[in-house]
């Protein structure tokens, strides 16, 4: 059975690559994208992915959405302050979009095709949660039909943006914390298992040798992840980078790429050193119900043949 699944994605280059995997795969329909405001504003997140599904050749409709978080008055910070970004850029190196994006807003979108659903559509926010939050919280008759969260975003020993968070969650904690706390099952793909799942050089050489253009465009972006994980947090092996997003869509088609922990998740909003942190409750202390399957690690070479199938599948 082909399973449906909406993606709110901040649209930089692990987006584009989890957006070809979901428009691709034919065990999933990906009914549409909402862009929410992270890796890049949201206006450059809805060009993204509006250029992504044009250069694939797929027609699928893209709702802009929250261009600010929440609650938080610091985020993002000022272009001129922090440039584009080294992993991300502004805009992906493919032609400009000949689509446009949908009139209404990502949230109300969210609420209506929820309200008017079976409770089949498994929602993957891959980015900052305010669209997702912002829905819950104006309609939550919405949450009993949402069938599962597959959420990118946090880490439990792993921190990316500052030392004890993921740039996803820390850029809109409250936003975190409503969805973390909604009820719904939610499986949560941190960076301790993106870090333990990495594509490399290689992969990307046989991705372009496919010669599709999903697969020679995801070999161009995972290439200049590769160049900014090296020059600005290199991992484990040089050459190599995470595809944070793509792992936890594919972990939609193929759940046994991840190793989940069930446990109580909740989020950090004052701290002075620990704003934005994923708590994980994995030695059960604060005695609360688990709420969220954590992936602490994943399969990469399982991972790497899924993108190298998928995404370099002859129509």
């Amino acid at each position: 059975m082909v399973q449906k699944v909406i993606l709110d994605v901040d649209t930089g280059t692990d987006d584009a690559v989890a957006l070809m995997v979901a428009a691709l795969s034919p065990e999933l329909e990906l009914i549409a994208a909402t862009t929410v405001n992270g890796n890049v504003p949201v206006t450059f997140c809805t060009e993204n992915t509006l250029r992504v599904f044009d250069h694939i050749g797929v027609s699928i409709p893209v709702y802009e959405g929250m261009p600010t978080p929440m609650v938080r008055p610091d985020f993002p910070l000022p272009r001129a302050s922090r440039g584009p970004s080294k992993v991300h850029g502004d805009y992906l190196d493919i032609p400009p979009a000949k689509s446009k994006k949908q009139e209404m807003h990502a949230v109300n979108y969210l609420i209506k095709t929820f309200m008017e659903s079976d409770g089949d559509i498994i929602l993957a926010p891959v980015g900052p949660l305010s669209n997702v939050a912002m829905a819950m919280k104006l309609e939550p008759r919405i949450l009993p039909k949402i069938k599962e969260l597959v959420i990118m975003g946090g880490g439990h020993e792993v921190g990316n943006c500052t030392p004890s968070a993921e740039f996803n969650i820390w850029a809109d904690p409250e936003a975190a914390r409503v969805v973390m706390n909604c009820g719904r099952p939610i499986r949560l793909v941190p960076l301790d298992a993106t870090h333990n799942c990495l594509t490399s050089l290689e992969d990307c050489e046989k991705l372009r040798a496919t010669g599709t253009p999903a697969a020679t465009a995801a070999a161009t972006f995972i290439g200049r992840r590769i160049q900014g994980y090296d020059a600005t947090q290199p991992m484990k092996r040089l050459g190599t980078t995470p595809v944070h997003d793509a792992l936890a869509v594919a972990a939609i088609i193929e759940p046994s790429l991840l190793k989940t922990v069930f446990v109580n998740v909740d989020l950090e909003l004052h701290g002075e050193l620990t704003v934005g942190r994923t708590v994980c409750d994995t030695h059960f202390r604060s005695k609360k119900e688990p709420n969220v399957h954590v992936a602490l690690d994943a399969d990469e070479v399982k991972f790497n043949q899924m993108l190298l199938k998928i995404l370099g599948r002859k129509k």
